[in-house]
């Protein structure tokens, strides 16, 4: 497995289009067409969102190869998921699931991490 990139950012808004441009860099890198690259854009940004809605100060995001193209991690890592889901969130995840080719949602130790794979 090849890591490409891991970015390590507070969750701010201001901060969004840092993890945008670095997105969009790795897809290209990857190899990803200009679709792949922008869903996997819209992706990274909701899921900084969802962490920053639910309580998270900070967050790591994670890009690696894998045999679907790329994988990416989008891990909380200052705070916990002291904020209960809302029907935003929700909308979010739905978001995620129908872009990503596979999402986990994964809640451990007052940390939340997604996963997601390209569709490439």
């Amino acid at each position: 497995m090849k890591e490409y990139l891991t970015l390590c950012l507070p969750l701010r808004r201001e901060m969004m289009t840092t993890a945008r441009l670095a997105t969009g860099g790795v897809c290209a890198v990857a190899g990803m067409s200009y679709d792949g690259g922008e869903d996997c854009k819209v992706c990274v940004t909701e899921s900084l969102l969802l962490l920053m809605r639910r309580g998270f100060s900070a967050a790591s995001v994670q890009f690696t190869d894998c045999e679907r193209g790329i994988c990416v991690r989008v891990r909380g890592t200052d705070g916990s998921a002291s904020v209960a889901l809302s029907d935003e969130d929700e909308i979010a995840l739905a978001l995620l699931n129908a872009l990503a080719e596979s999402v986990t949602m994964q809640e451990a130790e007052g940390c939340i991490s997604f996963v997601f794979g390209s569709q490439e």
